[in-house]
């Protein structure tokens, strides 16, 4: 019986050819090169979907020096909490969505003790990944000090809470927090509490802060605060205490959507009626908004487009180590459904 002939290789040439561009171009986008213009990067990452093309990794490690490889870490959380809330989903998807295309592959790093912290520094010393995108939860987590002291390419999810050489990207917090607290004065609600996140995390503590700033600004006072934990079950526990605390409260704006959607499971076993009886009002965009019954009103936050800039902020560094450190924010949109 004879061999079927084995398949074409595809190479940068056969790249080149479909973009229309030189195979320096295609070398230049394939190793994360940050020169190479927007509009003909588009132009080869197409090219390679449409030919399949695969990059050879250890040739490229040999010229490169790299593993073609970067690491995410999620720091100060177990494994069930990070795989219970969709916000961490939506940054794998926004991280692997960057780096796919120029045959990086994302390990997974759950940093949840003082062991794991000294493994993952370790790790990314020892030069098995050629980076890390950081997502840490508490305002006093160690690690965004440790990954600045190691001098290891990193990019933070949130300006980090003290002055760090390190790149990172944010929401626009404030701005967040002011577009839900004007949408329930505009509907009429003047006795709002708060279901916070908790207030050890950067989040948490500036959503607070900006909710009781943009109350003043209406001349109003928060109804009742409950600290909850970004957890459906916080959210619910936040709820109760919320309706203990101020029974004539008219509206709550929550932390999250997560916490929202145990908000809401309260308030249907206590008969109080959304949004006629109470109206709220979440925080992030995340599927569980609509999970949400009725469909949750809530502060867009572009998780994809942000964890997808973070990998671009990351490669951009890999590529070019001397770079100057950089920062994004982006802008939140209130996205209103029945909920208020």
């Amino acid at each position: 019986m004879s061999k079927k002939p084995a398949p074409d290789v595809v190479t940068l040439v056969d790249v080149a050819k479909v973009a229309g561009v030189s195979r320096a171009t295609v070398s230049r986008v394939v190793n994360g090169n940050a020169s190479v213009a927007p509009s003909l990067r588009e132009s080869v990452e197409r090219a390679i979907a449409e030919t399949g093309y695969t990059p050879n990794l250890a040739a490229r490690s040999l010229v490169t020096r790299t593993t073609g490889s970067i690491a995410l870490a999620v720091s100060d959380m177990s494994a069930g909490q990070i795989f219970a809330d969709p916000f961490f989903g939506r940054v794998v998807s926004g991280v692997t969505q960057a780096v796919r295309p120029r045959g990086v592959q994302v390990v997974l790093a759950i940093v949840d003790d003082e062991p794991s912290r000294r493994q993952l520094i370790n790790f990314l010393r020892q030069g098995h990944v050629d980076g890390v995108v950081l997502v840490s939860t508490h305002s006093d987590d160690p690690l965004p000090a440790a990954l600045a002291e190691a001098k290891v390419p990193a990019v933070l999810f949130a300006r980090p809470s003290e002055p760090l050489p390190i790149s990172f990207v944010e929401l626009d917090q404030r701005a967040g927090v002011f577009l839900a607290v004007d949408h329930l004065v505009a509907l009429g609600r003047r006795r709002i509490a708060h279901a916070s996140g908790p207030l050890d995390t950067p989040a948490g503590r500036e959503r607070h802060a900006a909710f009781r700033e943009r109350l003043a600004h209406h001349g109003l006072t928060e109804a009742a605060h409950a600290e909850g934990d970004f957890t459906q079950a916080g959210g619910a526990d936040a709820m109760r205490a919320l309706l203990a605390a101020a029974p004539d409260a008219d509206a709550v704006f929550v932390a999250s959507d997560l916490m929202a959607l145990g908000a809401v499971g309260v308030l249907h076993r206590a008969g109080v009626a959304i949004p006629d009886r109470m109206a709220l009002v979440g925080f992030d965009d995340s599927s569980a908004a609509l999970t949400c019954d009725p469909p949750l009103t809530t502060v867009r936050q572009p998780v994809e487009a942000m964890a997808g800039q973070m990998a671009e902020l990351l490669l951009e560094q890999i590529a070019a180590p001397e770079r100057t450190l950089q920062s994004r924010v982006f802008q939140p949109a209130l996205v209103v459904r029945e909920s208020a």
